[in-house]
């Protein structure tokens, strides 16, 4: 990208990056946000052991939070001024997972004012898709740059 506006955008870009590391929950995982390009987002994670249900597979939750989270940070491109809230995520589990790297690809599909729709899906090592998600995201008060993390 060339000119002031790529620049603008790279620095929401490598902000909203910063945004996510900087968050308390994601400590509890070992995960990477990078920021694709304008409404698009990856995140790569390891599953481990301690993410497992009593039958050896991954929990639920675990495709939740990356599925939710490619997707917020998709749609979080196209706003620089305020932080989204997820207002509803449907989510559809396809594979179970257990160990091993995956990648959650989060993309935005729709809305440009106060409204966003997201999507996203999971890839297991092998590159098989483990899971897929839609999300409904809102604009809310809270001004990016008030959030610890969050420098543009």
């Amino acid at each position: 990208m060339g000119g002031a506006a790529g620049s603008g955008a790279e620095l929401h870009w490598r902000a909203l990056e910063g945004l996510y590391s900087s968050a308390p929950v994601n400590a509890l995982f070992d995960s990477s946000l990078e920021v694709t390009g304008e409404g698009s987002a990856r995140i790569t994670f390891e599953v481990t052991v301690s993410a497992f249900h009593a039958a050896g597979a991954a929990h639920g939750t675990i495709y939740f939070k990356m599925l939710d989270d490619a997707a917020f940070y998709a749609a979080n491109t196209l706003v620089t001024d305020r932080f989204l809230l997820t207002t509803s995520f449907n989510l559809h589990f396809t594979k179970p997972v257990r160990e091993g790297k995956v990648v959650a690809e989060g993309r935005w599909v729709s809305g440009r004012r106060r409204v966003f729709v997201a999507e996203s899906k999971l890839v297991d090592s092998e590159g098989e898709e483990i899971g897929r998600g839609t999300g409904t995201f809102m604009k809310s008060r809270i001004p990016l740059s008030s959030l610890p993390g969050y420098t543009a």
